[in-house]
């Protein structure tokens, strides 16, 4: 009968600890989870961000003018090389170039 509530104390203390370690591993890997999830929402509003301004460098009305001084132009009949089955007068007399 002693053995017995010596083995049942055993498993008792053997099983606390267990569960013990088992909970600190759980709140390590948990904090880990909360720390990664920042990140990854950090990283989506940064490119949230960037997004933005992309579009906002990438507005014609802003390139244009950068273009022109550049001495850049819009596409005219005098950039195109007729096709299959266009003859080059097509090209002139159907564009309207600037």
């Amino acid at each position: 009968m002693r053995i017995l509530n010596f083995v049942a104390i055993f498993m008792a203390l053997a099983s606390a600890f267990l569960l013990y370690g088992l909970n600190y591993d759980t709140r390590m890997i948990e904090g880990r989870l909360h720390s990664r999830e920042r990140e990854a929402e950090r990283a989506r509003a940064d490119i949230a961000v960037l997004r933005a301004e992309r579009a906002h460098l990438a507005r014609p009305e802003r390139i244009e003018p950068i273009a022109r001084g550049l001495g850049l132009e819009p596409l005219g009949a005098r950039h195109l090389l007729p096709g299959p089955g266009l003859a080059s007068s097509d090209i002139t007399t159907s564009s309207t170039a600037p």
